[in-house]
């Protein structure tokens, strides 16, 4: 896949006063050109630090190896110079909080220009007026006014978007989106969610996302990847996933998905709480909230291997799992 890209036993770890806590392990993810991957998981399950590792944004005592292919070229080897011309280049990443991301100081327009100014020969006049483009493609109002104007005068939805056409300034290829939509009520959110899914088509970019919501994946997404304790538990198209989750995990997070219908029913939850990444279980990490779990759970790690269908799973009861009643 020398055109999208490879992730390969990638691991972030860092160094606290408790002892090394493992925040992603050897987690291996595809990407292939054009398409939308979605990354679940509960708060600490390592998502948003798998984003940062593979832009190499983690530093000290933060620590990331493993393989990073982006079109047939190694980021976590990459010298820094070059790595800054692939940065907001060829892949850009929009942060989970607008309100943090952006520079309360200077207004939108300087912020987008920076990016052109980085890695495009645009003079003044022709910056200014990409970025009166990006601000109309992203759909800001009035966008020629709104240049000058500092972030605490935009709304929510429009920080968002402003965010957006700054992570857009350079047509990169591969879009790295940390919860784009987090915060913003359900109208603002379909609104970022369906911009998204239009500029991947138009610029022909590929897009991971991190999300909470497997709505949101269900709606957007053409794969999945599950992520509980650092690691990937289960991965394959969106379908296929919700048809007939693999990993106990996974069929935990749908079964607390609310459904419609005339019927009251209760939501299930996952039991107990994740582990410590400074102190995990032996074998699988789920086992302790597992009603799956027998013995090998609990003493040997599972690899991901192929399901029946055309995913992959971390788990010994993959067979049980297709046998036990349906989630959805």
């Amino acid at each position: 896949m020398s055109a999208g890209l490879r992730v390969r036993g990638l691991t972030t770890t860092f160094e606290t006063s408790r002892g090394r806590a493992v925040a992603v392990a050897d987690v291996d993810l595809d990407v292939a050109p054009g398409e939308m991957l979605g990354i679940v998981g509960e708060s600490g399950s390592g998502k948003s630090v798998t984003l940062r590792s593979i832009m190499r944004l983690v530093h000290p005592p933060g620590r990331v190896t493993g393989q990073v292919e982006w079109q047939g070229r190694d980021l976590i080897a990459m010298p820094p110079e070059e790595l800054r011309r692939v940065r907001g280049g060829e892949i850009a990443m929009i942060f989970q909080e607008p309100m943090t991301a952006l520079n309360p100081v200077l207004p939108v327009r300087l912020q987008i220009e920076e990016n052109l100014v980085a890695h495009t020969a645009l003079n003044g006049r022709e910056r200014r007026a990409r970025a009166v483009e990006l601000m109309n493609l992203v759909g800001i109002p009035a966008a020629e006014r709104r240049l000058d104007d500092y972030p605490h005068q935009f709304s929510g939805g429009m920080r968002q978007r402003a965010m957006i056409a700054i992570a857009l300034a350079s047509s990169p290829k591969l879009l790295l989106a940390d919860e784009p939509t987090t915060a913003l009520d359900v109208t603002i959110q379909d609104q970022i969610l369906k911009l998204l899914l239009e500029l991947r088509d138009r610029m022909a970019m590929s897009v991971v996302l991190v999300t909470h919501d497997l709505g949101v994946v269900a709606a957007t997404c053409d794969r999945m990847a599950v992520m509980y304790a650092g690691r990937v538990v289960e991965t394959g198209p969106v379908a296929e996933v919700f048809a007939g989750p693999r990993h106990p995990y996974t069929r935990g997070l749908l079964g607390s998905v609310p459904r419609g219908g005339a019927e009251r029913t209760l939501l299930r939850s996952i039991e107990g709480t994740p582990p410590s990444l400074t102190d995990m279980p032996a074998g699988c990490a789920f086992h302790p909230r597992c009603s799956f779990a027998i013995e090998r759970c609990r003493q040997e790690r599972p690899a991901l291997t192929a399901t029946s269908g055309t995913g992959q799973a971390a788990c010994y009861r993959q067979d049980a799992l297709a046998e036990a009643e349906p989630i959805l």
